[in-house]
């Protein structure tokens, strides 16, 4: 009997040792590239699987896969690793939050220029700001580190090239992109849309480019906040929301007709250097905005 406990007590400390080793050998980078394969993963509650996550399953999910173990409840993933401060953050951290008033409720991964990376109830596997003023911003409460970061020199935070973000951007993702962009404050007038639920990470944002204006509804009274939005129509909504006049020059994208309804605002959009279109020489003017080429768009904007 003795023996067999010795057996099992070296067993734990060898396996122990293995999950330190793994966590030693994994990188940030590889923390974020795994995480960025699930985008467009859809939310389900309890879910632990690429078919559907919450937000713990999700985060254990991305560290099992360059094999380190961490628990599988948020409020237990909150209690592991080592605290780290906001403005100390570095990829691969956790990051967590108060949605429900009651203490942590939420959680994701941090990637680095203030976004985590995470599976919410609205979006499922997407890309969010820890700063975000219409949600997320205020319901921060604290971060921990899980990855052993002194046994790496990874300390730059790089794009990898093998990271494929061509996932559409929703209506509620623009709208919240622009919102964040202009600085729009709360609205004080609340938009009933019928299908914005008051609960949404996107709740405040979508009122507040309503509000201004930028964004409406359609005739039944909805705001479609999953329905990807068109190239065409992120001109539009870019050129009029950042109020961007006509500059010098012309840009002739092969698939932008004079008589396309878009024409002049894709034209704008290029003479500010807001695009530059596509390697093929066309602006894909009906094709629907990604998340990479939104985030292009909005980082190039005064």
């Amino acid at each position: 009997m003795f023996k067999k406990v010795i057996k099992v007590c070296l067993l734990s400390s060898a396996l122990l040792m293995m999950n330190v080793s793994a966590a030693n050998a994994a990188s940030p980078s590889e923390i974020k590239t795994k995480a960025y394969n699930y985008i467009g993963t859809p939310y389900a509650y309890g879910g632990t699987t690429s078919r559907g996550f919450d937000c713990s399953g999700f985060i254990q999910q991305v560290f099992q896969d360059v094999n380190i173990a961490l628990p599988r409840t948020t409020s237990e993933q909150y209690k592991d690793g080592t605290s780290v401060s906001k403005s100390n953050l570095e990829v691969g951290d956790l990051v967590f939050f108060n949605t429900s008033g009651k203490g942590v409720s939420h959680a994701g991964i941090y990637i680095g220029s203030n976004q985590f990376i995470h599976s919410s109830t609205s979006n499922g596997v997407s890309v969010s700001s820890i700063n975000d003023p219409y949600y997320w911003g205020d319901k921060y409460i604290g971060a921990k580190r899980v990855l052993d970061q002194s046994q790496t020199t990874e300390k730059v935070e790089v794009k990898s090239a093998s990271i494929d973000m061509s996932i559409f951007a929703s209506r509620a993702e623009v709208a919240k992109s622009v919102a964040s962009k202009l600085n729009l404050p709360l609205a004080d007038n609340k938009a009933d849309y019928s299908d914005v639920k008051t609960t949404s990470e996107y709740y405040e944002a979508i009122n507040s480019v309503t509000a201004a204006g930028i964004f409406s509804g359609n005739e039944e009274g909805k705001f479609n906040p999953s329905k990807p939005i068109t190239r065409a129509h992120v001109a539009k909504v870019l050129v009029e929301a950042f109020n961007l006049q006509p500059a010098a020059g012309t840009h002739n994208f092969t698939d932008v007709n004079t008589t396309h309804w878009a024409s002049e605002y894709v034209q704008i959009l290029a003479q500010n250097g807001v695009t530059i279109g596509k390697p093929d020489g066309t602006f894909g003017i009906n094709d629907n905005v990604t998340y990479t080429q939104m985030d292009t768009f909005i980082d190039r904007l005064k």
